[in-house]
C-alpha cells in the first residue's frame, strides 16, 4: 500500500483526490500516470486489498475510490463488500467501478451495494476521466454498455409503483441525462431546492435509494 501525503505539494482546493485500489500494482501505476496528467485530479493512495482499502480510506478520506471488483484470484464478492463497507462508513465518497467485467447482475450488485458508476476497463481515458469528475460532482457515470446491460437486465422485473407526475418525469429525464439538482433546476426553471424533493419523491415512489437506481427503475418500467 502506497501513500501520497497532502502536504508532498501545494493542492488547489478544486482537486479531486482519488485512492486506486486494484490487486495489479502495474494496473494502479498506469492509471495514475494517466490520471496524474490531470490538473485536478491527484492519487493521493494505492490498496491492494480489501483491508488495506479500508483502512487507507479511513486515513485519507479521499472524495473518489476507484475500484476494481475482483480483488484476489477468487471472486468478485470481495470488490462488492468493499463497496458495501466504504459506502456505510463514508456517505458522501464517491465509489467508481472500473473492471474487467461486463456482468448485468454484478452492475446492479455494485449499484445496490452504493457505487456511483461502473466502466470497463478498457473505456477511453476521456471518458474514464468524465466518468471521475461526474461522480465527484455527485452524479452518476456509466459507460455505455455497463448502462445498457443494467437497462436489459432489469427489463420486465418488478412490480407496479406509486404514479409519478408530470413533473417528477421531466425531472427523472434530466436524472437519466446525468444532470445535477442544480443543472435540473435550471432546465426547468426551479429551485434546486425543489428539484430535491421531487428526487426523493420519484425515489419513494420507485422504491429505491439512490439516483442511480431510480434511473434504472424507471428505465425497466418503460419510464424513460
Amino acid at each position: 500500500m502506497t501513500v501520497t501525503g497532502s502536504h508532498d505539494r501545494q493542492v488547489r482546493s478544486a482537486t479531486v483526490r482519488i485512492v486506486l485500489v486494484d490487486d495489479h500494482a502495474i494496473l494502479r501505476q498506469g492509471l495514475r500516470s494517466i490520471l496524474d496528467r490531470e490538473d485536478d485530479l491527484e492519487v493521493v493512495g494505492e490498496a491492494s486489498t480489501e483491508a488495506e482499502a479500508v483502512a487507507l480510506v479511513d486515513r485519507v478520506r479521499p472524495d473518489i475510490v476507484l475500484m476494481d471488483l475482483k480483488l484476489s484470484a477468487g471472486s468478485e464478492f470481495e470488490g462488492l463488500a468493499l463497496c458495501g463497507k466504504l459506502s456505510a462508513a463514508h456517505p458522501g465518497i464517491g465509489l467508481l467501478v472500473l473492471t474487467t467485467f461486463l456482468d448485468e447482475q454484478l452492475v446492479v450488485r455494485a449499484v445496490h451495494a452504493g457505487a456511483r458508476g461502473y466502466v470497463v476497463k478498457d473505456v477511453d481515458t476521456t471518458e474514464l476521466v468524465r466518468a471521475i469528475r461526474a461522480v465527484c460532482r455527485g452524479e452518476s457515470a456509466f459507460d455505455s454498455r455497463s448502462a445498457a446491460a443494467v437497462v436489459r437486465s432489469l427489463n420486465g422485473q418488478g412490480g407496479s409503483t406509486e404514479q409519478l407526475t408530470a413533473r417528477e418525469l421531466e425531472v427523472l429525464r434530466l436524472l437519466a441525462a446525468g444532470l445535477s439538482n442544480t443543472k435540473i433546476g435550471e432546465q426547468l426553471f426551479i429551485s434546486a431546492t425543489t428539484v430535491k424533493f421531487h428526487v426523493s419523491n420519484i425515489m419513494r415512489k420507485l422504491g429505491v435509494g439512490r439516483r442511480a437506481e431510480a434511473v434504472y427503475a424507471a428505465s425497466k418500467q418503460g419510464l424513460i
